[in-house]
């Protein structure tokens, strides 16, 4: 799960593992499996880092502690 937030400000958590892909457009569009849309004010980079970030928090050995 990522943190994201919405043009209105409003954060809230996505499941990086449903994202189909990201497109700048000249908003940040993140498209999940399902084909639902969602616009968030993070640049398309920042997305790609959170969610490889996710990945390497997934596969760590010990687990790190959030």
């Amino acid at each position: 799960m990522i943190k994201v937030t919405r043009i209105n400000g409003e954060e809230f958590v996505i499941n990086a593992d449903r994202i189909q892909y990201v497109e700048a457009k000249p908003d940040t569009i993140i498209t999940l499996v399902g084909k639902e849309r969602v616009i968030v004010k993070e640049s398309v980079d920042e997305v790609i880092r959170r969610v490889v970030e996710y990945g390497r928090r997934l596969r760590s050995f010990p687990p790190e502690r959030v």
